[in-house]
């Protein structure tokens, strides 16, 4: 690749953030056909927000660390001096992406720029290790999918509780609670409880605050650019950096923060990796346009009566995490089923996933969390969001991925973006 001209940043924009144009670079890792980085080459990777999660991003042993970005210059110097020499940094993510010896990116920014950048980052080339949520709407989802899989890249989100690490208050990993369930000893359908009771912790008085008042942006800060596609707004610190979750134009509170942590081993055990609920409702209080608030309870439903019950609250103190007609399951692998651990260690084995990341990098194998069924358990967390914010009763269609019979919400899957900002 010597002598390859690098394009300059307003090039690169132009050409890989609208629809208007098909432009892609093209890393090393892509020549040499099918098998995309031969398995003798070390892998490569930057990292881009590098404020909060985006610090835990740089041990990550997916390769060797290249390039760490943020618009944030004190964030910056801070990755920089974690990573040691050989590391270069950045302020513009796009000059990442023009960098032709970079394989993987890491997206560790606020979720409303996890769209933009994964689009772009699957145009030039790279393969994509996001963080949770996936996408601050539906419709970014959705073209997110299709940009990866149209450049045919390797795509996984950061939650891993699906595969690995033990599963909340249950002391074991799904794995044992998959087989329950796929081999039907509660029978179908099935309902599951999120709540404290439960064992999941939702940040559930994580809110945004009403009436700021404009405050000096930090010389350090390019807030413009961390607003990116977001409507402006002045800048008050707690908009921003650790706090920036309680509000929508950024995130969705803590269900935005930590529902798909909850959410997609839910999504993986009741086998609606291909699918989305088709009815939602929410019980909340009135929601501030701009600031997210707090909510009591959300019912999400299937189309073959499988149930989500999201209890803000805890209301029910003897709530099983998983209910069906033939038993129920409680945390701690509690059941009125007797030999219930015995009989999950005697059924067979889910089939096996691929969940080493830089395996499905080197051998262009699909990674277990990929972007087609974290996009469906975001979209859990989206469909809650928009119940939440407009509180009332929802239809959507799992295929067409539109709700039935409400343009209001169906103007919440795809929000517009600030200009010049644009998918």
């Amino acid at each position: 690749m010597a002598g390859r001209k690098t394009l300059g940043r307003r090039e690169f924009f132009k050409k890989s953030l609208t629809a208007a144009a098909a432009f892609t670079i093209v890393p090393r890792a892509v020549f040499g056909g099918p098998r995309a980085t031969p398995p003798s080459d070390q892998l490569t990777r930057a990292v881009i927000g590098v404020g909060g999660m985006g610090l835990g991003h740089l041990r990550y042993d997916d390769g060797r660390l290249l390039a760490v970005c943020d618009v944030d210059a004190g964030h910056l110097k801070t990755a920089l001096d974690a990573a040691g020499p050989g590391v270069k940094g950045y302020r513009d993510f796009r000059d990442v992406l023009a960098r032709t010896d970079i394989d993987i990116v890491h997206i560790a920014t606020p979720p409303h720029w996890h769209g933009l950048i994964a689009i772009a980052a699957a145009e030039a080339g790279k393969d994509i290790w996001c963080e949770k949520p996936m996408t601050r709407t539906i419709g970014e989802g959705r073209k997110v999918v299709e940009a990866v899989q149209r450049n045919s890249r390797i795509f996984r989100i950061n939650t891993w509780f699906r595969f690995s690490d033990r599963f909340y208050g249950f002391g074991s990993t799904v794995k044992p609670i998959k087989k329950i369930v796929q081999n039907r000893l509660l029978g179908w359908p099935l309902k599951a409880t999120v709540s404290g009771v439960t064992g999941f912790d939702w940040k559930f008085y994580w809110s945004g605050k009403t009436h700021l008042p404009p405050q000096t942006v930090p010389r350090e800060l390019d807030y413009d650019f961390w607003l990116g596609p977001a409507p402006f707004k002045p800048y008050h610190s707690h908009r921003v950096h650790q706090t920036f979750r309680g509000y929508w134009d950024y995130d969705g509170g803590g269900l935005g923060d930590m529902g798909m942590h909850y959410l997609d081993p839910i999504q993986y055990l009741l086998e609606k990796d291909s699918t989305s609920p088709v009815e939602i409702v929410a019980d909340a209080p009135q929601q501030h346009p701009d600031a997210c608030g707090s909510w009591r309870r959300i019912n999400l439903k299937y189309a073959d009566g499988c149930e989500i019950v999201l209890d803000g609250e805890n209301r029910d103190a003897d709530a099983p995490f998983l209910e069906g007609p033939a038993g129920k399951l409680y945390r701690g692998f509690r059941s009125d089923i007797p030999d219930i651990r015995e009989k999950a260690a005697a059924a067979p084995d889910p089939e096996p996933q691929v969940t080493d990341f830089a395996e499905a990098v080197r051998t262009r194998t699909r990674f277990a969390l990929n972007e087609e069924n974290a996009h469906r358990s975001c979209t859990i967390v989206n469909l809650a969001k928009i119940a939440v914010r407009l509180g009332r009763p929802l239809r959507f269609d799992p295929d067409a991925q539109r709700f039935i019979g409400d343009e209001e919400a169906n103007r919440l899957i795809d929000e517009p973006m600030r200009a010049p900002w644009r998918m």
